[in-house]
């Protein structure tokens, strides 16, 4: 399984950035980062339909598309990492999650999304989400093996 990462916004260098890197270098899944960006300034209703389109651009046709929306279903690791591996279990190749910019995901992204994931009711900047995204990612590969780093 593939797995495709596409968010809004370029990463500089520094601490969120660097904790990503770290998680995903960890992965065995493949994984892909795109991060796409509007070259201009709009008003916030059209700046979320742009990125919408840039996103859903982005997405590999057929794959399983995860929104990351703060209005999404909350999951623990365990049931984060039983969703995956029921979708590694039926097949699925393509995997991608999309992380909007600050104005959020246009709803023909969040209507197209296979799932809606929240990660908690607090806001988070969006570069950590990313790390924090990557992580979980890791813990549901290291719990569907059986490692031990996830200690529940």
């Amino acid at each position: 399984m593939r797995i495709l990462l596409a968010a809004i916004g370029k990463a500089r260098p520094g601490p969120a950035r660097d904790l990503y890197q770290d998680y995903a270098g960890r992965l065995a899944w493949p994984l892909t980062l795109k991060e796409l960006d509007l070259r201009k300034k709009l008003p916030p209703d059209e700046a979320r339909r742009q990125e919408g389109a840039l996103l859903l651009g982005a997405v590999p046709v057929g794959a399983v598309l995860v929104a990351l929306d703060e209005h999404g279903r909350q999951m623990g690791s365990e049931g984060f990492a039983a969703q995956i591996g029921a979708w590694r279990d039926r097949g699925v190749q393509e995997l991608a999650f999309v992380i909007g910019g600050a104005d959020g995901l246009d709803p023909a992204v969040t209507g197209r999304a296979d799932l809606k994931l929240a990660l908690g009711v607090m806001t988070w900047p969006h570069m950590m989400v990313r790390a924090m995204l990557v992580e979980q990612l890791y813990r549901a590969q290291t719990i569907l093996s059986g490692h031990p780093y996830h200690r529940a």
